[in-house]
């Protein structure tokens, strides 16, 4: 089997992507015969066999093990609303909460409205209810800093291979950075102008996710930065 198109090429819907058996389709493409067709406009990945379409745009899809940055918006007797950028929110149970919450307490005092928090999406319903938890290892409600909103399709850019570019991105900002899935980053610094510089950056990554090297332009663009 060949892939006719390069990796990381920008593919509409329609393009023959590859020909043969040795490939299978993944997200954004199917197969019609011996032939894998792109079904949207993306970015081309190859990874192993499996072949898929990464969406330059488009809203947050949860799957079960994201971890992801919301806004508290609304509240009930025993549960958090969360905006986590999804065309639904995600609940947060009070039994999901790290704080242990006594009961008929004012869950406004825990996590109060327009409070952000970090949380993991534990469950997601074919009714599309998300259920989500603050328990467990860096989740919690966030304190300073700032939150950055970029597209969630490009979020595996910003990240990078092993954790490569947003590592790279820490090192020469000083920063500590959290990516949720959902597009939503945590960049809190120790000084403004690292803050500043680590978001420039990752900026600068969506807006060239396409392009190759760019690891490597990363490094080169922050070492200026720092100079």
């Amino acid at each position: 089997m060949t892939v006719l198109i390069k990796e990381k090429t920008i593919v509409v819907p329609g393009d023959i992507i590859a020909e043969g058996m040795d490939y299978l389709p993944s997200l954004g493409c199917f197969r019609e015969d011996k032939k894998i067709i792109s079904e949207r406009l993306g970015l081309l990945n190859v990874d192993n066999r499996f072949i898929k379409v990464i969406p330059l745009t488009g809203n947050y899809v949860p799957k079960v093990g994201d971890t992801v940055i919301g806004e508290v918006k609304d509240m009930s007797f025993g549960a958090w609303f969360i905006d986590i950028g999804s065309a639904y929110d995600g609940t947060l149970m009070v039994r999901d909460a790290t704080e242990f919450v006594e009961k008929d307490a004012d869950l406004a005092q825990v996590y109060n409205f327009g409070e952000w928090i970090i949380a993991k999406v534990v469950k997601v319903t074919r009714h599309s209810s998300i259920h989500i938890t603050t328990k467990g290892p860096g989740l919690k409600k966030i304190q300073g800093g700032k939150i950055l909103s970029v597209t969630p399709s490009k979020i595996p850019r910003v990240i990078g291979k092993q954790a490569s570019m947003i590592g790279l991105i820490k090192e020469y900002t000083d920063c500590s950075i959290v990516v949720g899935q959902n597009g939503k980053i945590w960049i809190k610094g120790k000084t403004i102008d690292g803050e500043l510089l680590a978001t420039e950056a990752i900026l600068k990554v969506e807006s060239e996710s396409h392009t190759e090297g760019l690891t490597d332009k990363m490094k080169a663009f922050l070492e200026s930065r720092k100079k």
